[in-house]
């Protein structure tokens, strides 16, 4: 049964001072993204996350309690790999390397503005991506997949992320319906939502071949795990008939085990 929906990137936000945490998710928030919660300490943030594992840790250097900004983002970093954008008012060579030692996907100079932060959280989960994909993390495919300029869409786990006005909207795997291609652009069609990509059918599916998503016809490709019933010339999906072309049709059924 599909239990998740069309999500924007989840932030946590590390920051002591109630006014710029404050100033961060207000900023953040009318950019279209979600809070998930902000942490004044290092093991607050720790405690939240295990709780409530966000997309992107937007996380202060200098931190009351005992664990430093730093610190902190080593301690999510081994619960879970997450993307860490720093924030800092000190730019000393010192905190640099010790900033550098956590492989941080950004680091941003306070006072920061809304533009450099949405340009940062953009590449970190870009950079995310790429990074997650190699070997060393295997329980984490991440798989950038870049189509035109200004275009990209990015996998990570059962996640698909797509650029929508400006910023990454996650995607469960499972929420997709269908693809339908339309000259050089294809619709991924979801119960709630449609995202019209600059791309062929055949790219977008060389570039999902995690999904279980099929061509049926010259122009519509279907997730199998949507599909409700089919016959010999039609598939039914939740609120949609596609049709089952003759020349797609082997290729379809072989996917199915007979019992």
């Amino acid at each position: 049964m599909l239990t998740t929906s069309t999500e924007p990137t989840s932030i946590l936000i590390v920051e002591d001072e109630a006014i710029l945490a404050l100033d961060l998710c207000v900023r953040l928030e009318a950019e279209g993204y979600t809070i998930v919660g902000t942490a004044t300490t290092g093991r607050q943030a720790l405690a939240l996350y295990e709780q409530q594992p966000a997309d992107i840790i937007i996380c202060d250097i200098n931190l009351r309690g005992d664990w430093t900004g730093i610190d902190t983002a080593r301690k999510l970093k081994a619960h879970r790999p997450v993307p860490v954008i720093y924030l800092s008012a000190l730019t000393d060579r010192m905190t640099l390397d010790l900033a550098k030692d956590t492989k941080p996907a950004a680091y941003l100079t306070k006072p920061v503005t809304t533009d450099s932060l949405r340009i940062a959280i953009e590449i970190a989960l870009s950079n995310f991506a790429e990074l997650s994909s190699k070997p060393k993390t295997p329980d984490l495919q991440s798989i950038p997949l870049t189509a035109r300029e200004g275009e990209a869409i990015l996998q990570v786990g059962e996640y698909i992320f797509i650029k929508q006005n400006y910023q990454f909207v996650r995607l469960h795997q499972a929420e997709v319906l269908y693809a339908e291609a339309e000259d050089k652009y294809t619709t991924l069609v979801t119960t709630t939502r449609k995202f019209v990509l600059r791309l062929s059918l055949a790219v977008l599916l060389q570039r999902l071949m995690d999904m279980t998503l099929v061509r049926v016809h010259r122009s519509y490709a279907v997730n199998l795990g949507r599909v409700d019933s089919f016959n010999d010339y039609e598939i039914q999906v939740p609120g949609q008939t596609l049709p089952l072309g003759r020349v797609y049709k082997d290729d379809f059924l072989r996917h199915f085990r007979v019992r």
